[in-house]
């Protein structure tokens, strides 16, 4: 993934072709989402064609790995909102477009309360859907130096999280000797 999207080549520019697999390592071990203050779920991409997905089944998966084409590992990262009811194959290839009825319905099923996510560059650093649900926020300004969007950060004062996908200690980088 990090070669398909051209950061892979950044990294081996700036830095060298060795610093590119400590990244590889990195990137399969960061959290894929978490539960802000027991009522806000933050990911990357999107909610899932599996309507049954709880948090406790999140918490169980194997996250040590590459992200696989299709399912809820894929879903998470490249799923995107979209205004319908229902779920629809992804403009992307990868992952569901999905509407407000299934935002509700993982907001209820888990006792939350608003879903972030990021993946979607949005002109004005962010959207609000589904009836105030789900918002999407952009991060990088200006994306890839020709979007011209804007950026929002949000700040969630005096609150505490806990992370879904713990970090195991130790490193997964083996060493060639």
């Amino acid at each position: 993934m990090n070669a398909l999207y051209g950061f892979q080549g950044e990294l081996t520019q700036k830095y060298g072709k060795s610093f590119t697999s400590i990244f590889d390592e990195v990137f399969c071990t960061l959290p894929l989402g978490c539960v802000l203050s027991e009522q806000i779920f933050i990911m990357h991409g999107g909610l899932f064609s599996d309507s049954e997905i709880t948090i406790q089944r999140l918490n169980a998966m194997d996250r040590f790995k590459e992200p696989s084409d299709n399912g809820v590992f894929s879903e998470i990262l490249w799923s995107d909102p979209c205004d319908s009811c229902g779920k629809f194959p992804n403009k992307r290839g990868v992952g569901i477009a999905f509407g407000p009825d299934i935002t509700k319905n993982f907001l209820n099923k888990n006792g939350l309360k608003l879903v972030i996510r990021s993946h979607e560059v949005k002109d004005q650093g962010y959207e609000i859907q589904h009836g105030n649900n789900l918002i999407t926020v952009f991060s990088a300004p200006n994306y890839c130096d020709q979007m011209g969007n804007k950026v929002l950060l949000l700040r969630f004062p005096c609150v505490v999280f806990k992370i879904l996908f713990f970090l195991i200690p130790g490193s997964f980088h083996q060493t060639k000797k």
